[in-house]
């Protein structure tokens, strides 16, 4: 009996070990809803709003490794038209101005931390089939606040901070 308890200990102890000393994998830091709090475009050394004073925008990110991103501004004014393909020359250009939406693919390195992205479809059709790395894109998250840093082609930033809300 004296000899079987300490082989029952040891056969345990065998099986506990690997699994405390096991590392466990990163948590994705993007996955969930965030809310647009701010956005600032900085061409050419002027740092102006991007969407307005108050800008509206939400990005999502599932546990699938897909997103989804729609950005406005609320001052673009209605269109006269309740039709949405009846705007008028001067409406269409407001609101393609004021908004862009784009969904797709992103990933995330070991850390659980974003590497890049691919725009699968977008508001603006230049940008379909784009691929961003970090580059180009950096998103930084600290609890539940992000901080994107976008580098447009031409070399313009964009800085939108993001707030977490699921």
């Amino acid at each position: 009996m004296r000899r079987l308890l300490p082989a029952c200990l040891i056969g345990a102890m065998a099986v506990l070990v690997p699994a405390a000393s096991a590392q466990p994998t990163p948590s994705n830091q993007l996955v969930g809803t965030w809310r647009m709090v701010s956005a600032q475009i900085d061409p050419s050394g002027a740092n102006t709003p991007a969407y307005g004073p108050e800008p509206h925008g939400w990005l999502v990110f599932t546990p699938e490794l897909t997103f989804v991103e729609v950005l406005t501004d609320p001052r673009v004014p209605r269109f006269s038209s309740d039709t949405r393909g009846h705007g008028t020359d001067q409406e269409n250009r407001a609101a393609m101005a004021g908004s862009i939406g784009c969904f797709g693919r992103y990933t995330v390195d070991e850390n659980g931390a974003f590497t890049g992205n691919r725009v699968e479809g977008a508001t603006f059709p230049n940008w379909v089939g784009s691929v961003r790395t970090r580059d180009d894109l950096r998103l930084t998250v600290e609890g539940d606040r992000m901080v994107e840093d976008f580098r447009r082609p031409e070399g313009t930033v964009i800085r939108i901070i993001w707030e977490r809300v699921w």
